[in-house]
């Protein structure tokens, strides 16, 4: 995120650099810095003539080189924008002899998602030495909270930890559709105004009580009755549910609280750094550490691994998910 912020202030600074190759698994950063070129480097009058969008889909090396190698029209600058360069991934190498002589007058932005150059070969070195190689790789899940967090402070709001992780858990780490729900979100929640989960639940729609991380909750403190209300809710909701989201989150949890038992020290600190955790939630870890001991998690662990299996069609088939939650209860609880 850092980085982004450089690489746009360089720009908005009137020193941008000649190439700029963007490539990686997270679209979200490669999106966003090609539309703030599209957007700032030229004036509207001057994007008629200077300013191009080409498609990796239906063109060439050969064509884009071409078109960069053109002076600009009564303007600084000239910009082409590559997107979907994926699509040249065969040929990509073939920039190289542009690469190593670009047209000074030409900002030309190469949008390669989803794949990375070989750092082995001459043009990624060609390419750190005379323009701009940024990497937008993929977020864990542990890391997107963070990400809101951190976003949503750069706008001037507040989010509480358990609404961030409703989000997460809701839209997973795709930082597009999260970005998409926070721009909501901020048009009708006030800043300095804390996001909360019964804000998430408002104005996006996600339950702040019938969620995984209320059932997982419910599961560390053994409250049989809430867990029971939970899977009941997941029972009759299970597009919006699916078993493999609970099933998983449900590892990752026992699988921490393993580790939570093989440390020394259990100082919320050290406990939040050791399993990547929000400080807010080890108080969850500390619960559920006096209903399961060590030797009861290694078999919930075990059971779940089971019941992924069973709900894959492993060994069983046509399982209904209602039928899954309910063993899934049983066999933790």
């Amino acid at each position: 995120m850092d980085r982004v912020k450089q690489i746009v202030a360089d720009i908005k600074n009137g020193i941008p650099k000649p190439v700029y190759f963007l490539m990686g698994d997270e679209p979200y950063y490669i999106d966003k810095i090609s539309q703030y070129v599209a957007d700032h480097v030229l004036t509207e009058d001057e994007k008629g003539f200077n300013q191009m969008v080409l498609y990796g889909r239906d063109t060439s090396v050969d064509e884009v080189v071409a078109n960069a190698k053109r002076f600009p029209m009564m303007s600084q600058y000239q910009v082409v924008i590559v997107k979907e360069a994926q699509h040249l991934s065969r040929t990509i190498e073939n920039f190289i002899t542009y690469v190593d002589n670009p047209q000074p007058t030409t900002i030309l932005v190469i949008c390669y998602k989803y794949k990375k150059l070989d750092k082995r070969k001459k043009l990624y070195k060609a390419i750190q030495k005379s323009g701009e190689l940024f990497e937008s790789k993929k977020l864990y899940e542990n890391q997107v909270s963070e990400w809101i967090r951190r976003t949503l402070s750069g706008k001037k709001y507040k989010i509480a930890p358990k609404a961030a992780m409703l989000l997460v858990e809701f839209l997973g780490a795709d930082l597009s559709k999260i970005a998409n729900e926070l721009d909501k979100l901020a048009i009708v929640v006030p800043p300095e105004k804390e996001i909360t989960p019964d804000l998430i639940e408002k104005h996006i729609g996600i339950s702040k009580d019938f969620n995984n991380f209320e059932l997982k909750k419910a599961i560390g403190e053994r409250n049989v009755g809430k867990a029971t209300r939970i899977i009941n809710y997941f029972s009759q909701n299970p597009k919006d549910n699916p078993f493999v989201v609970t099933i998983t989150l449900l590892n990752t949890f026992f699988t921490q609280l393993l580790q939570y038992h093989g440390l020394k020290d259990h100082s919320p600190g050290n406990v939040a750094k050791v399993l990547g955790v929000n400080p807010y939630f080890v108080n969850e870890f500390t619960v559920a550490a006096k209903n399961y001991p060590m030797k009861r998690v290694s078999a919930v662990i075990s059971s779940l691994r089971q019941l992924d299996l069973k709900g894959k069609g492993v060994g069983a088939s046509n399982v209904q998910q209602a039928s899954l939650l309910k063993e899934l209860l049983i066999e933790i609880i």
